[in-house]
Order: C-alpha cells, then structure tokens, then sequence
C-alpha cells in the first residue's frame, strides 16, 4: 500500500512542481530476492555516495510471508537494518503534531523525539536453536592471535541462542550524534540502557555517553540544556510523568519499540518523522511506520482505503529540504516547508484520513477521506502558483 502511495505523492505533490533528480532502487521483496539482497547494499552506497535518500515502507519477510511470497530463496533480513548498518548512523523521529489531535498521556506538552542507535544489537545478532544438551561458548579470536572464551550457558535439552555485538566507534558516533542534535535543536538529551544488568554490554554505552559529553558540556551550559542518563524502566516512568519536550537516546531495539510508542501515544505511528544520520553527515529520510498490508488487500478488492500518507510525505519533504540545503537550492527547501505547511492546514481543517479521524477531539467536524481525497485537498492548496 505504501507503494501505491508513494507513487501518489510522486505523480501529485512532487513532480508538477519539481525537476526531481534521483537514482531509484526497487527495494521491493520480490527484487531483493532475485539481487540477492545486493541491491538494498546498493541504495545504501548510493546514499553515502549522493548525501540524501528518502525510502518507501517495505517488507521484512517472516514466516508468514514465505507462504504468501512461495518464490523467496529465504527470509531476507530488514532492508532498513541493512541499511542502516552500512550508514552507521542514528535515527531521529519526531512526532507530527496538529491542533485536534491531543497526546494519550495527556500531560505531554511537546514532542518527544527518539534518538535510536542504528547499528547492531539484535539486528546483527547470530542466532542458533539446538535441540540437545550441551554448552554453548563465545570465544573472540583477536588479529593478534589472542583468544578469550566464555561459557554462555549449559542446558540440558533443547535451547535457543543469540549472540548480539556493538562496536565502540559506532557507540562512539551515536553519543556524539545524540549530543551534536541537542545542541542544534536546544533541546535536553535523556539517555537510558540496563547497566545494572548488563554490566559489560550497556555498562559500555553509558561510559561512553559520559565520556563524549565532556566535550559538549560547556553547549550544554552556554544554552542551558542538561544530559541525564538513567535507566531503561526508569526512564519509561519519567517519560509518562514529563511534559516532553526532550530528545530520548535509546539502544537499537529499544528505539525501536519506544519510537512506536512515542508515536502512537502523540496520535499514530503514519504521524512520524524518521532521518538517519550518519557520521559521514549522509542523510536517509523513511517512514517510521511498515507497509499497511490489510489496506492493500482492500485495495486489491477495489475498496476504498484511508492510509495515513503523512510520513512518506514528510520523508520526501525531509529530504528535498536537506537536498536544498546542500545545494543551496533555496526554492527547493522553500517547497518542502510550503508542501508540509499544506498538509498541516489540510488536517488542522478537519480533513484526516480514517485513522485520525477516530483520534480527533469532539467537536473538531472532522471528515474521513480516502488516501487519494486527502492527497488530492493537499495539493488543491499548492496552488498554481506553488514554485516550479
């Protein structure tokens, strides 16, 4: 479905009004299969190589989609850890906020941005199930020829196992990344992981926080923002408790559990802005939320459909706006912010697709429309006169 709509966007809001320039990569389950994976590496390297990319939602195969997809070799792993491993960079999302929808937590004021490390942990993780006793080990084997072995568990039937790694210059550039964004943005940095338990792992991820602080510390004081670091469970309860407002850097697997629940909570996860950035200073644009399969089987019934196309919108804006700034295209840049100011007006007026429509505060006359009826009043209020 969110192809479909990002042909939409494409046909509708950009390419009236732009000379868009891009190399396309068809992340598509089908072409992953037959490349082999290889051409989700090659959007990858293009990014690094053109500064700027902006992905649709796709499909991570599970078992399920083995049955629904019987011509996949295996299930391929997510393209946008794929991806996001060879960037190496940190993911920020932010919710988008309108005047008739009002958070869950109701004590939430502004928005709170997720910081979300993105390489390794689960996502690199190597896995194995057996169906015996016996010990599992972990051995590293350094270039130097040095060996260090540990026992990870005995059992005594049948176990599942996973090995998970980070490494200390990607941990390294997440800190920096974390601290470099609070400053630019003015905006206080929470910090969180499970040192308590995981001594050596977590306990890594916070010294090295501390450590890359101290070079930010006198911005921090300059702009009168704070770095606090606490504890996963901990931090769950003050987030709930704040007002937000701040940015919360999380590990890879918690960013991207709390990322969801930070999006859902200020209204949905279609209402959420997603950038990678990555050390190089590359930037990769992308919807937060995955593919809305039930919308696509209505569609494929000829029903009608209301997806939210919010995100894969802001992803493009996202991305013409940085690709402006680089440039120094200021029409360019100048777009992005009257396309997204368009959609704001759109559904501060009252015309949401389905999903907010449930959402919306009593006495707003909100109106559903269908994907196409809400793109469609968007770019009824570019206008003719919207740049070219």
């Amino acid at each position: 479905m969110t192809r479909i709509l990002w042909r939409s966007i494409k046909d509708k809001l950009l390419l009236p009004y732009i000379d868009l320039k891009t190399e396309y990569y068809d992340l598509g389950l089908l072409n992953r299969n037959e490349t082999g994976d290889g051409v989700t590496a090659l959007a990858a390297e293009a990014v690094k190589r053109l500064g700027v990319g902006v992905k649709c939602a796709t499909i991570t195969p599970n078992r399920q989609r083995m049955d629904e997809y019987p011509q996949l070799t295996k299930m391929w792993p997510s393209p946008n850890a794929t991806i996001r491993s060879i960037l190496d960079g940190t993911v920020f999302r932010t919710p988008i906020v309108i005047d008739y929808i009002k958070p869950a937590v109701r004590n939430w004021e502004k928005p709170i941005t997720i910081a979300r490390h993105a390489y390794g942990d689960v996502y690199k993780a190597a896995e194995l199930r057996t169906d015996e006793g016996g010990e599992c080990v972990m051995t590293f084997r350094g270039v130097s020829g040095r060996e260090e072995t540990i026992s990870v568990q005995s059992v005594t039937g049948p176990a599942v196992w996973q090995g998970v790694h980070n490494k200390e210059s990607s941990i390294r550039d997440f800190a920096r990344a974390c601290f470099g964004y609070a400053v630019s943005t003015g905006q206080d940095l929470w910090f969180s992981s499970k040192d308590t338990i995981s001594k050596i792992y977590d306990g890594c991820f916070k010294e090295i926080f501390e450590e890359e602080f101290r070079g930010f510390k006198s911005e921090f004081d300059r702009l009168g923002i704070t770095y606090f670091y606490t504890l996963i469970d901990d931090a769950v309860a003050r987030v709930i408790r704040s007002k937000g407002g701040y940015i919360w850097a999380c590990k890879n697997y918690d960013g991207d559990v709390m990322s969801d629940m930070v999006s859902t909570a200020f209204g949905s996860l279609a209402m959420m802005t997603s950038v990678l950035v990555s050390p190089g200073g590359e930037y990769e644009f992308e919807a937060a939320h995955g593919t809305v399969t039930q919308h696509y089987y209505k569609h494929l019934k000829g029903e009608r459909t209301s997806t939210n196309p919010m995100a894969t919108i802001f992803a493009w804006t996202g991305a013409l706006r940085k690709r402006g700034e680089l440039d120094g295209i200021r029409e360019l840049a100048e777009y992005a912010d009257r396309l997204e100011r368009a959609c704001l007006d759109t559904l501060n007026s009252g015309i949401m697709t389905r999903d907010l429509v449930l959402l919306a505060e009593p006495g707003c006359n909100a109106a559903a429309v269908s994907s196409d009826e809400f793109i469609e009043t968007v770019a009824s209020r570019l206008g003719p006169n919207a740049p070219r």
